[in-house]
């Protein structure tokens, strides 16, 4: 009988097949994929659900998105900004932000609920990644650390953030949901110096991105 842990370890590879299946192809993404365990970002609890192909709440509203999702926005990041300073709006659970850094990105992440804040910082700590977080308010970025090579968007946005676009290196690109509160488009926004190309892909569906320069608490 395997041990609970080569049993993970197996439904893990198992998760990673399953992203070659839907299309994923990029191995520096798929070995990201292999190398970080999703169960570690799971209660303990939900254990036996880590590597199913679906979304799971981690509390105050939010979700950890499915494995196809992170691994598609990953994609979509990594054949345009193959390395660098990254931008993560929407810690989370901090599987994203994991994935980042084991792809070699030094990675900056926001988080507006304290208390995701301070449990993922706590779980960074806990696992030995070197990922600076930051509470506040994502739609505005952090303008101290700036300018990103990359940045991703883990909310669904009405629009891309003016703030995001000018935080964005000259030569960076921004991958963001686009759409209203039931369903938006993957985007990729491409700078080149003061000017800014719109790539549209498929269609997902995201918690809603809250701040000045996102959707405002009300709306919700």
């Amino acid at each position: 009988m395997k041990k609970p842990e080569q049993l993970l370890e197996l439904r893990r590879r198992e998760m990673v097949e399953m992203l070659k299946r839907y299309g994923i192809a990029d191995r520096r993404v798929l070995d990201a994929f292999l190398e970080v365990p999703r169960h570690l970002f799971f209660d303990a609890a939900a254990l036996e659900l880590a590597y199913n192909d679906g979304a799971y709440p981690i509390g105050f509203g939010q979700t950890i998105s499915q494995p196809y999702t992170v691994a598609y926005m990953t994609t979509l990041l990594v054949e345009r900004c193959s390395s660098g300073k990254v931008l993560e709006i929407g810690t989370g659970s901090g599987y994203q932000a994991a994935i980042l850094d084991v792809l070699g990105y030094s990675v900056f992440t926001m988080e507006r609920v304290v208390e995701l804040y301070e449990r993922t910082g706590a779980l960074f700590t806990k696992l030995g990644l070197h990922i600076a977080c930051r509470c506040g308010d994502g739609s505005l970025g952090w303008m101290d650390e700036a300018p990103f090579d990359g940045m991703m968007i883990t909310a669904g946005a009405p629009k891309e953030p003016e703030s995001l676009l000018e935080q964005l290196a000259p030569d960076g690109c921004m991958v963001l949901p686009i759409g209203d509160s039931c369903s938006q488009q993957m985007t990729v926004i491409s700078r080149s110096g003061n000017e800014f190309r719109k790539e549209v892909f498929q269609q997902f569906s995201f918690v809603p991105l809250l701040g000045k320069e996102g959707w405002h608490d009300t709306v919700f």
